[in-house]
């Protein structure tokens, strides 16, 4: 059972204590599923007791105590533990793993898109979200990255700047915005957000797309951002080069598999569990990225993706006198899903994400 057949299953639960009287809810659109946090247990966790707890007027313990039994007997399902609050501690059949990078490697980098799976039910479906920044570099390119990722949910997106955006923006960083001037008053089906970073501190510019791109994205919308040269070094200290090294590496494994004549296979991988969690993890941190309008929140997650791949991928080619066997197809397919996710996310971004570093 892969993360988004889980977050099926979580939200027919819901249904089935509905009908049968036991909760007096909207089942929602979606039910969100990542891996345990302190104090949970099992291979997902989901907090659906707690979003359904105010409108169901019970607390959020009782509320997962009613959907305990209809995940229990859920094929698939080995396990639910609740925890704290009121979080259901989901374990899964062993083949989860396998499941997920496949999935992965089937979205290609639409993995953990809403459209996808719930046919564009993103949380702003239906309205338009309207994205007005201020004349400034920073909060142009937040706003851009921002509608990249509420698209993603399947969200209707307009941006909107107060001025006409500078063509060296346009040239130099790709920028472009729908419309320029004050904001409009918005109509009945519009929500109107205003995108206010932090200014950069100095002009970006010289760092070239994508330095510069990442140099504004990446920290915090109330950060001030860096933008010196430190983005332009290829080293460890860099978080961008790590990002875009351990996405060139993994392309680079495929080639290299493919010379020995073996290709990618999903199947059980050991020693791995870390990085099959931040990639289990990449549609909620997209959904908390699209709902908080803060694409430094998936730069963020994509330096964890790329620090749990970069001590993996050494282990997945066959060594000295080794022949290819299930493990190393399997141990290909997971290095491939990582460069995935990591090519998607930057992609979102506005980055390159070359195969050659």
């Amino acid at each position: 059972m892969t993360p988004v057949e889980l977050s099926r299953t979580v939200l027919h639960a819901v249904r089935r204590a509905v009908d049968a009287g036991e909760l007096n809810v909207t089942v929602p659109a979606r039910a969100v599923v990542a891996p345990p946090g302190p104090g949970g247990c099992g291979d997902y966790a989901t907090g659906i007791a707690l979003q359904l707890a105010r409108p169901a007027g019970q607390p959020p313990n009782r509320v997962a105590k009613v959907l305990l039994p209809y995940l229990v007997d859920v094929d698939g399902i080995t396990d639910v533990v609740l925890t704290g609050p009121g979080f259901l501690n989901i374990s899964l059949h062993g083949a989860a793993p396998a499941d997920l990078v496949a999935e992965i490697l089937r979205y290609g980098t639409r993995y953990g898109y809403a459209e996808e799976y719930a046919g564009g039910t993103g949380s702003d479906s239906g309205r338009v979200v309207r994205l007005h920044c201020a004349h400034d570099l920073r909060a142009v390119v937040v706003a851009e990255a921002t509608a990249r990722i509420l698209r993603s949910r399947g969200a209707l997106v307009r941006t909107d700047c107060a001025a006409p955006i500078d063509p060296e923006w346009t040239a130099v960083l790709g920028v472009r915005v729908d419309a320029a001037g004050p904001a409009p008053t918005p109509a009945p089906a519009e929500l109107t957000v205003g995108v206010r970073p932090v200014p950069a501190p100095a002009d970006p510019l010289p760092l070239g797309r994508d330095a510069a791109r990442w140099a504004l994205l990446h920290p915090a919308a109330h950060d001030r951002p860096r933008t010196g040269d430190e983005h332009l070094v290829q080293r460890e200290s860099n978080p961008l080069f790590r990002v875009r090294y351990a996405h060139a590496r993994t392309r680079a494994l495929a080639r290299n598999a493919a010379d020995l004549g073996f290709a990618a296979a999903p199947g059980p991988v050991d020693g791995a569990q870390d990085l099959l969690a931040v990639l289990a993890d990449h549609p909620r941190v997209l959904a908390a990225a699209a709902a908080h309008r803060a694409p430094d929140r998936l730069a963020r997650h994509l330096v964890t993706v790329a620090d749990a791949a970069l001590p993996f991928l050494p282990t997945v080619l066959p060594r000295g006198a080794e022949k290819p066997s299930a493990a190393h197809r399997a141990r290909l397919a997971l290095a491939e899903a990582a460069g995935t996710v990591l090519a998607g996310g930057l992609s979102l971004l506005g980055i390159d994400a070359p195969d050659h570093l």
